[in-house]
Parts: structure tokens; sequence; C-alpha cells
């Protein structure tokens, strides 16, 4: 109470006069040596508050609680006993002994057990005394109170759910005392729990699954990602190390983990194209064995690593070279192992080929061509094909495609020259080679294969192939028969080249064949006539002075040119200088006038030779009488009978007939030719001596004027039918008929009829073109 309250009025109460109450120094006495906590009021005669007075001071824990003194008087001394009941207020909260309380309790301790805590302290008694105890709320802790043998309420803790040190390593209670004043007091005490550790805790991971990219072909031990687990434990229980617990032999060749820190590094070069992604789990332990997991992907991001591929799928090959433009000759797919753009890819071709790229589905090509395509000016092609991808940098391909142009019989044999001229000299051996002929056919193989052949035809109305024959193979052209220039000069084949395509193709040439002249024809005696065939005799008048022409040797040689250049020369006669003949004419002259000493009888040798190498030669005789008719000379049947005895005088028979009868003949042979080739014609003498067809040889022919027939003079013999005496009449020649150089005397008419007709025309066989 404060001070100054009123106890209580001790006056009224004794029943004592309060205005005595000074005189009569009436005081308050406290036993022993107490604090003053009360006094009396003289004026009112009340008790009052002298000083605080403490319930808990003056008597502690005693449930009665009284403060005992006496009221002095004096006058008459007076004295009485004052018991004041002192009444507990609350005025003291309950107080713990310690303000925190610290307990040390294992993480593994189980649920439900307890811990007592002290009771707390209150000065005060009775109702305002503790009488309960308040534990904050918790997670893991239950209040319960207790009363122990003496009334004394105290607490204790209950473990309501178990701790966890990783989750929180110390809990903090706080625990209150209440009391049961009015107003109610407390007091509080904060309970500290440590938590401690027992290996409870796997390692947990940061993440239950870990992501990471990887660029291909990075460096070795590039660090791809770090794993990090934690264990909530202390010391050796909290000690996490890593390791593969989940992983493919691929991966496990690649990558490599530190067991410690949880790097996963890189072991081995990536490759984006073998493997995209990988996934792994990794195992982290604690030092006690208690471990956990995660999952590890690694994603493998593309680099522009791999050039494009190109792959040819299917090819024409080879091409025939009649495809029509835009045929499709192959299939084409690129590849590109990247991804994305890296692997989008641009194909073409060069541009100096018959074809192009035209693309088809995805990443494929068709190889068409563009144009028409000739094997012979072109047979193969090599196409490089450059694939390029879209990447930074693009990387590229070629693959080269090689296509042969297969043949198609499109070309006929060519021959090398427009004709040929072959050369042979007559007598050619049976078998000789004349020439070759080559065509060239530009295809291939069989296509390209030429055989030779000679055209069916006649040559002088023979086979061509009774003439020649050609070697299919190698177009060598061989003769099958000896050749004679007196025959024929020239002819013409022609020779066909085909080739063995389907169907075959083929052309011809014209095959010149010149027979050149071999010495191989002796001069031929056509007057007088050959020794035993006829008897001639020529006359000579007796008159006849020198110089005078008295017969001519008519002689003619099949060879041609300087082979049939003829010379005469007298080699025996009966007077060696009565008569001289004409080196080249062959005309018998008189060297001087004639002398009746002379010998009518006169027997002329003469030689007739060629001018080839070796020279040829041939031998006449002439007979030349010296009369004026012959009616004088009785003895010429005599020498028709002893010359048949002799070779020398042989000769003489051939004929009577005068030169000039001889080349008349002839003039009326060439003109009968002329007017009717088909017409046999006849050698008439009008007379009994002439000079018979048979004489001629089968061809003969003068060159260039030094021939055979050189004179220009042709003689006509008249002599008196049936008489012997005629005489000889000398005409006038007949320039303008005299055989021409180049023209040739045959057997039949149409031997002359070929023989004057053109003469630069040879003998040609039928041709024919496929």
């Amino acid at each position: 109470m404060k001070r100054g309250s009123v106890i209580g009025n001790i006056a009224k109460d004794l029943g004592l006069q309060v205005s005595r109450l000074p005189p009569r120094k009436a005081r308050i006495v406290l036993e022993g040596n107490r604090k003053r906590h009360c006094e009396i009021n003289l004026v009112t005669g009340e008790l009052v508050v002298a000083d605080r007075i403490d319930r808990e001071e003056l008597c502690g824990a005693k449930i009665s609680c009284i403060l005992k003194c006496e009221l002095v008087l004096e006058d008459p001394l007076e004295s009485h006993r004052i018991s004041v009941q002192i009444q507990d207020v609350n005025d003291n909260p309950p107080v713990f002994v310690k303000d925190a309380v610290k307990l040390d309790i294992r993480e593994s301790t189980p649920k439900g057990s307890r811990y007592r805590i002290n009771a707390a302290r209150d000065a005060d008694i009775g109702q305002n005394a503790v009488q309960n105890y308040v534990l904050q709320k918790n997670n893991y802790f239950a209040l319960n109170v207790l009363t122990n043998s003496v009334g004394t309420k105290y607490s204790e803790i209950i473990l309501d759910r178990e701790l966890d040190r990783e989750n929180e390593q110390e809990v903090i209670l706080l625990l209150t005392a209440v009391d049961g004043g009015n107003p109610q007091r407390s007091g509080t005490a904060v309970i500290q729990i440590t938590v401690l550790d027992a290996n409870d805790n796997a390692p947990v991971f940061s993440q239950a699954v870990y992501e990471a990219t990887l660029p291909e072909n990075s460096p070795v031990d590039t660090v791809v990602v770090a794993v990090s687990a934690t264990d909530a434990d202390e010391g050796v229980n909290g000690k996490v190390t890593y390791d593969f617990s989940g992983i493919s032999d691929i991966a496990k060749e690649i990558f490599s983990l530190n067991e410690h820190t949880g790097e996963i590094t890189v072991g081995k070069n990536v490759d984006y194209e073998e493997e995209t992604k990988f996934e792994m789990l990794i195992e982290g332990k604690d030092g006690y064995g208690l471990s956990s997991e995660t999952k590890v992907v690694i994603d493998i991001t593309d680099v522009n690593d791999n050039a494009p591929v190109i792959h040819i799928n299917s090819l024409a090959n080879p091409i025939p070279e009649n495809v029509s433009p835009g045929t499709e000759v192959g299939i084409i797919n690129v590849q590109d192992r990247d991804s994305e753009t890296n692997r989008q890819v641009r194909c073409s071709i060069q541009q100096n080929v018959p074809f192009k790229l035209v693309p088809s589905i995805k990443n494929y090509y068709s190889l068409v061509t563009t144009g028409q395509l000739d094997r012979e000016l072109e047979s193969d092609y090599n196409i490089t094909i450059t694939a390029t991808d879209e990447g930074s940098p693009p990387l590229s391909s070629s693959k080269t495609v090689q296509l042969s142009v297969a043949d198609i019989n499109d070309n006929p044999p060519v021959f090398e020259e427009q004709s040929y001229s072959a050369y042979v000299t007559e007598n050619n051996k049976p078998g000789s080679t004349l020439c070759s002929v080559t065509a060239r056919d530009p295809d291939w193989r069989q296509n390209g294969t030429v055989i030779y052949s000679l055209l069916p035809g006649e040559v002088n109305g023979a086979p061509v192939s009774s003439y020649l024959s050609v070697n299919g193979d190698t177009g060598v052209i061989h003769a099958v028969r000896s050749f004679d220039y007196e025959q024929f000069r020239s002819f013409k084949v022609h020779v066909t080249a085909r080739d063995n395509g389907s169907p075959p193709l083929s052309s011809n040439v014209s095959v010149s064949v010149f027979v050149s002249d071999v010495n191989d024809n002796s001069p031929q005696i056509l007057y007088p006539a050959p020794e035993g065939n006829s008897f001639m005799t020529e006359l000579v008048p007796k008159a006849a002075h020198g110089g005078s022409l008295v017969s001519k040797v008519i002689a003619v040689d099949a060879d041609s040119g300087q082979n049939a250049w003829l010379s005469y020369h007298i080699v025996k006669s009966t007077d060696p200088g009565l008569f001289t003949i004409g080196l080249h004419s062959g005309e018998i002259r008189t060297q001087r006038d004639i002398s009746e000493s002379d010998s009518m009888k006169q027997n002329l040798i003469v030689s007739v030779k060629d001018n080839g190498q070796p020279s040829l030669s041939a031998t006449c005789s002439m007979y030349l009488l010296i009369s004026d008719n012959l009616a004088e000379v009785p003895e010429l049947k005599d020498i028709s009978y002893e010359e048949k005895n002799s070779k020398l005088t042989s000769y003489l028979i051939i004929a009577l007939v005068s030169v000039s009868t001889f080349f008349l003949t002839f003039i009326i042979i060439i003109l009968g030719v002329r007017f009717c080739r088909r017409r046999k014609p006849r050698l008439l003498f009008d007379g009994a001596v002439a000079i018979p067809s048979a004489y001629l040889p089968p061809n003969y022919a003068d060159v260039d004027g030094t021939g055979t027939l050189r004179s220009a003079y042709n003689y006509d013999a008249y002599l008196t039918t049936g008489s012997r005496t005629s005489d000889f009449k000398f005409v006038s020649s007949y320039n303008d008929n005299t055989l021409p150089a180049d023209q040739t005397l045959r057997k039949s008419p149409s031997d002359f009829a070929e023989a004057f007709g053109d003469c630069d025309d040879s003998p040609e066989v039928g041709t024919g073109t496929s």
C-alpha cells in the first residue's frame, strides 16, 4: 500500500480519545529492529502505513504474514498489542532460476522423449504463485505441467516430432510461467535446444535433373557441367563423393567425373553425328554410405564439321547417244550429317557438259541430259558434282561421275579418199597387192567395224571378182589374175565399206586400176608375112633409081611406150650395098641405081627390135625380084619350093602384094569398124597376093608417133587378076587415115570399136550404193 494509507482507526477500536493521544505520547513500537512500516496518526487516531510493506520481504513463503507492533501510551503507561495481517498482493511475477535453459538432444532421439524444466519461482503465495506453464508454439515439442510432492508446479517438454539437425540445428523454445493473481503475472525462460547430428541424411543434389549443352568437337578437359549434392549431416556424415551410377559405354569413354567436385569434363572428342544426347545418372554418397542420385542430360550442339556426302543411287551407264534431251540418266542423293542450317545443301555440276541437276524429293537430284549426245564427238563425260552446305563457314565436297556414251550405228564408213588409184605392172603374180583402201567409221566396236567387199560388176565381160579381190578386214586389194597390158590398160571397180551395225551402213568408193606396160612382147612383123604362111615377092623395076622405095617392113609391138619403139636393121642381104632400110620407118629403098649386073633375086633378112629393157626382136626375109614384070620370072614357083626347105627363103611366101595394098586394107578396116562395129570385117585383096587378117596381133598401138606405124604412107597394091605379070602401082599416101598413135587394132570389130572409141574411158563395172 502507499505510504499514508490508513490501515485502521486504532483509537476508535481501543476506545481512546483522540485528543489525548498527543499528550499521552501515543506511539507505535515494532518488535525487533524491523523497518518501521506503520505509524499512528495522532490527529485522527488511525494506523497508517509509514513505509512500503512487502509481505514477501516480511514473511517470505509463509502463507500467513502478521506484522506485530505495540501502541504505547504514557500518562498512564499503557501498551496495546496490535497485529496487522499482511495480505499478499500479486506483485511478483514468476521467475525461472535461469533465463536460458540449454539442452543437447540428438536428432535421432525418438519421439516421446521427455525433458524436465526446473520450476519457476514466484515470491507470491497461494493463488498469486505459479499456477501454470505455457510453451510457445513450435514444431517439435509439447509441454506437460506437473506438480511435485510439495505442491510446486513444474513443466517438462515432450519430443512430439523427430528432430532434424539438417533442418534445424538449434531449436529455441519460449517457456512462460504464469501465476494466478489479478492481474496475472508471468515470467519466461528461453529453452535453447542444440540438435546433435546423426547420419540420418543422404546427400541431396541441388537439381533433380542437370541439363547442359556441349558443342561437338569441344576440346578435351572442357567442363560440361558440375553436379552438387549437399548432406545436412556434419563431418564425415556430410562429406559427399560423386560417381557414375548409370552411364552408357560410349558416354563413359567420352566423359569423366571428378569425384570430389562433381565436375563432368570431356575426355574424348564428341561427335554430334554419332550421338546427339547423353543421359547419365550420378550418385552422391556420404561417408557412411548414404547416397542419392541425380540425372544429367547433355545435349550435343551441332557444329558444321561435316561436308556433304554425295551418293550415286542409280546411274544409266553407258547412255545411248540417241537419247532425247531431258532424259533422266541418274539419281543422286546428297546427305549432310550436320543438322538444321548446316545440313541444307546446294548441289551443282560444271557448265560445259550437256547435263544438269534437277531437284527431286528431299536431298535427291535427277541428272538429266540437256542436249543431243554424239559419241563420235565426245564418248565420255567426267561430270563433277559439287555439294555445298549452308553452314558457316560452308563446307563442300565433290564427286566425279564418269558417263560413257553408248554407240548407235549412225555413221556410215567414210573412205579416206574420194577415189583410189592402183598401179600395177602387167604380168603381175596372182595374189599380189595392188593397193589398200581405208574407210573410217567413227562408231564403236561392231558399229565401227568396217568390212570391205567388191561391188558386183564386169570388166571386159568378165566378173570383177575374176580380176580383183579385197581383204574384208584390211581393205587390201589383191590381183586375182595376172594382167596383160595389151588386153586392157585400165579398169575401174567399186569397193563397198560396210559396218557391222544393225542395220548396217555402207559407202562406196571407186578404185581405178592402171596396168603399166612391161616389155613382154616381141615385135610382130605384119609384112612380109611370117615364113611358112604364104609366098610373097616384091618386084623392083630395073629402072629404079637410088633412093626409090622398093618395099616396107611392117611390124607392130603389143607393148607401149618405149617398149613399142621399133627400129629396123638389115642383118643380111644378097647385095649389101644395094638396099637400105629406114631405121624407124622400115622402108626399103635402093641405095643406088640398079644395074644389069645386079642379081635378079635379092634376099634381105631384116631384124626388127623394140626399145625395151631387155630389147626383144624379130626377123623376116624379104624377097625382091629385079624385073619389070612377073612373066620374066619363070623360076618363081621354084623359088617357093626351094624356100620351103630354107628358113631364109620361107619369108618370101608371105605376099606379093605391094605395101600400098596392105595399108589400103587397114584403112578399109578402120572405116568399116567406125560405121559398123558389130560387123566382122573382111580383108579382101583384088589379086593373087594379100595380107591375111591373121597376121595382125591381138593388140597393138602406136605411141605418140614413134610406134609401129610411124610412117604417114599407106600403100595399095594392085595386081591383075589371075595374072603374074601385073605391075606394082604406087599411089599417093593417105595421111588423113594414118593410124592414130593411141588407137589399137583388135581381132574383132567390137575390139576395134573399143579401141577407137573414147580412149580415155576405162572399162568400168556397175556400181551400187547402199
